[in-house]
């Protein structure tokens, strides 16, 4: 996949969907169906075939600042000039200006990359790893299933932290705020945070429950 090089700005055809925050090398499908984005998707597939993702409140419909730029991989024409198409998120950007709203929305952008890392983070992307497979294990065992870690977890500290990001279940708020963070490794403590808090939580459950069939036994 290419990625875009962060020059300076420029114009992006914008997407808004309430409630879905992108992040870079996650696929996004999407059912084209609005008249305005009927446009749009005319528009960039006859050019760069890139537009943005901006994740808008459920509540206010008001649309955030920072989102994700995603390349279309395929296109699949529909009845009634809908189609269903699948995307792959890219570089993510910040909304300078708003430079129209009709027939579809365009930005004036600039491109967000994470700073160099000041120290290793090694030992981080393994605490978070840790963490995670202590959740998986717990919810498992909770459930009553067997549950295993991806294989696709990325070992880069910045990939698996989007990697990561992508996949907190009902968390917009979060994913929204993890998305806007230009250092990995404050990215990565944050969500080293939420899954100790998750794990702690999924251990005193699993004590409860232990203690339960105890009982009946």
């Amino acid at each position: 996949m290419a990625m875009i090089k962060p020059l300076a700005v420029r114009e992006l055809p914008l997407f808004l969907l309430s409630g879905v925050v992108l992040f870079p090398r996650e696929v996004l499908p999407l059912h084209i169906f609005e008249y305005r984005y009927r446009i749009m998707l005319k528009t960039v597939l006859e050019a760069d075939q890139r537009f943005g993702v901006i994740n808008c409140d459920p509540e206010t419909g008001e649309p955030s600042t920072v989102g994700c730029c995603t390349e279309i991989l395929q296109h699949h024409p529909m009845e009634r000039d809908r189609s269903a198409i699948v995307t792959r998120g890219q570089q993510r950007f910040r909304v300078l200006n708003r430079v129209r709203d009709t027939p579809f929305c365009i930005g004036l952008v600039s491109w967000l990359e994470d700073g160099p890392p000041t120290a290793d983070l090694t030992g981080l992307v393994q605490n978070v790893h840790s963490a995670l497979g202590d959740v998986v294990k717990l919810s498992g065992k909770l459930s009553g299933k067997s549950f295993r870690l991806p294989e696709d977890i990325p070992l880069d500290p910045e990939e698996m932290s989007f990697w990561l990001a992508s996949r907190l279940d009902n968390a917009t708020a979060a994913q929204q705020h993890l998305l806007e963070i230009t250092d990995t490794a404050d990215r990565l403590q944050q969500e080293y945070a939420l899954l100790d808090q998750a794990r702690r939580q999924l251990a005193a459950r699993t004590v409860l429950k232990d203690l339960e069939q105890g009982t009946k036994n």
